[in-house]
């Protein structure tokens, strides 16, 4: 069985927005998605990307709404037309309330699924301890438990540990889908993931100059 290292945020647009077609690609090719959750603004800021208030507006209403008008739209994802209005808060413990489900599984994409839909389609606070427990309930869970289980210092710390992976690997962010070892950034690179999982790409034999 190939798998797929999944890379992304719990309150990310592109990877809600590649959402169900990476679970699509899996299901069609007999792979195994493997769900990292990250802290996204350490990864980011380790690949020196400026942050979403050091950008220009254009860059911004660009990269962060008009691309996802367009990417929702081909997609058929519905969603939001702003940037929701909780986007800054704190989102580990929902990111928490996927790694609680474990790496794979049916009950971990669909929390993975779920958290992202509410945030960009409902404008959910992914902080809001009373709208997570809403969101464990919708899917069968227990939600006094596994709020608990994913506010845990065991659960959080691997979070934690999938951030320091991340930046270790030098990802650039949210999503990022990874097979055998080859990164692939962007939920617009789906097509290319799919197409790595049929036929491998030949490895890499690029050279750059040094950019110091």
């Amino acid at each position: 069985m190939s798998v797929i290292e999944y890379v992304y945020s719990a309150h990310s647009a592109f990877a809600y927005l590649g959402s169900a077609e990476i679970q699509r690609i899996c299901r069609d090719n007999d792979a195994a998605l493997v769900h990292k959750p990250v802290l996204l603004s350490p990864v980011v800021e380790a690949q020196r990307s400026p942050a979403f208030r050091k950008r220009t507006q254009e860059h911004v209403d660009y990269f962060f709404g008009r691309e996802i008008e367009r990417w929702a739209e081909y997609r058929s994802v519905p969603i939001i037309n702003h940037r929701p209005s909780q986007h800054d808060a704190n989102y580990s413990v929902a990111s928490g309330m996927i790694i609680a489900l474990g790496e794979t599984g049916p009950q971990t994409d669909r929390m993975a699924h779920r958290l992202m839909e509410a945030h960009w389609r409902e404008d959910v606070d992914l902080s809001d301890e009373t709208a997570l427990k809403t969101i464990a309930q919708e899917l069968g869970l227990d939600p006094e438990t596994h709020l608990a289980r994913a506010a845990s210092r065991e659960v959080q710390d691997k979070l934690q540990a999938n951030t320091k992976w991340a930046i270790s690997k030098a990802l650039f962010g949210s999503p990022t889908y990874i097979v055998d070892g080859d990164p692939f950034y962007g939920q617009d690179h789906l097509h290319l993931v799919e197409r790595a999982l049929e036929t491998p790409f030949k490895p890499n034999n690029w050279s750059n100059p040094n950019v110091e």
